[in-house]
């Protein structure tokens, strides 16, 4: 599936987001990832924000300067009502640039896995640059449970709709982050809504 093709499903996925959102509740996972961070205030860059809510919503509420980045415009657009106060931009996450240790925090949530895991080193190193020093990132990544094998790049149906998933092994996966020169938090695999993820965060 091509970037357009992929962000034309996402513009589809606005439409009826608002009955969707409510079946995936991360609100306990958001709130256990503001205990670990290092700073009570600070900037938070959100790749793949979707309409903001839960997360960008939850981190503007405690007085977090957010950033949010999605390829779909009618995401980014409820974003724009729905949590006004973020700033956002219409970008790929896999081709945005922001300047060296500018976040406190980065998180992917639900996003990460629709790139080529070949992609994932040169993402994953930009994130740990674009963190401040002991800066936190809170990422879902796709699982065995969730697509059938423990190395996948391929389709899967959700919401009606093929969408492309890819991934490693989870050794695979903490390897490539300490070998980034991060240092992995947790790495926790949660069933949300029926569907099983990882969960990691890290800090650099």
């Amino acid at each position: 599936m091509d970037k357009q093709s992929l962000s034309e499903v996402y513009d589809r996925f606005a439409e009826s987001y608002d009955t969707a959102r409510d079946a995936f509740n991360i609100d306990d996972v958001i709130a256990e990832f503001q205990t670990k961070l290092n700073c009570e205030a600070g900037s938070l860059l959100d790749l793949g924000c979707g309409a903001g809510v839960p997360l960008a919503r939850s981190f503007v509420d405690k007085s977090w300067h957010v950033t949010g980045v999605d390829f779909s415009e009618k995401m980014i657009a409820l974003a724009n009502k729905q949590v006004p106060e973020m700033q956002t931009l219409v970008s790929d996450i896999s081709e945005v640039t922001f300047e060296s240790e500018k976040f406190d925090a980065i998180t992917a949530i639900y996003s990460l896995f629709h790139i080529p895991r070949a992609q994932h080193p040169d993402l994953f190193s930009n994130i740990h640059q674009w963190l401040k020093p002991k800066g936190k990132c809170l990422f879902t990544y796709a699982t065995q449970e969730y697509t059938g094998s423990g190395e996948f790049d391929g389709y899967k149906e959700f919401m009606g709709e093929q969408l492309f998933y890819s991934h490693d092994k989870p050794e695979n996966l903490v390897a490539l982050l300490e070998s980034l020169a991060f240092n992995v938090d947790s790495c926790d695999k949660k069933t949300i809504a029926g569907e099983t993820f990882l969960w990691l965060t890290a800090e650099k």
